[in-house]
């Protein structure tokens, strides 16, 4: 069986400067509230350093560096946590601009033209339970549509759609 770290081809991995900052700052003030509830002896402490503990936990991929979410070769689409989607079932790509407080959020939108299941060749969806309730790298939106957030990743959200995009239009007809 072919790994994520076999992959060939065009892959983005989560921006690193960025993103450090919030995630061990929220590790650190989880750190913090644990320390002052065993120290003081405060059980209502333990349950209010969870809160940021379950937040660090969550965002903890956003840490690894060098690593593969998202990537595109001959084979087809690849995406952490969710497998290789072929290219003859993707039905469209395209750029979706959400403005949220006053900030511009661009996310990769793959509409596929059938059930999941039929459209991957490799299904990574099974994951171990220790990143089970962590981050991935795309969401849901409606039965065939998978969004990827694009403005965490390494490379500009306009690149990326182009060299998926490109990729998709030469290669779904192979």
């Amino acid at each position: 069986m072919v790994s994520s770290e076999e992959i060939n081809g065009y892959t983005v991995a989560y921006e690193q400067e960025e993103l450090f900052f919030p995630v061990w700052s929220t590790g650190l003030i989880a750190l913090v509230l644990g320390w002052a509830a065993l120290t003081r002896d405060v059980p209502i402490l333990w349950l209010v350093a969870l809160i940021p503990a379950a937040g660090f936990y969550y965002n903890l991929p956003l840490l690894e560096t060098g690593k593969p979410r998202l990537g595109a070769g001959q084979y087809g689409l690849f995406l952490e946590g969710l497998g290789l989607l072929q290219w003859r079932s993707i039905d469209a790509v395209d750029i979706v601009e959400n403005e949220f407080r006053g900030t511009l959020y661009r996310d990769l939108e793959i509409a596929l033209k059938g059930p999941v299941e039929a459209a991957l060749i490799l299904d990574w969806r099974d994951r171990s339970p220790v990143r089970r309730f962590m981050r991935l790298p795309w969401s849901w939106r409606a039965r065939g549509i998978i969004r990827i957030p694009l403005d965490v990743l390494d490379k500009p959200p306009r690149e990326v759609h182009a060299a998926v995009v490109r990729m998709w239009r030469f290669y779904r007809g192979h």
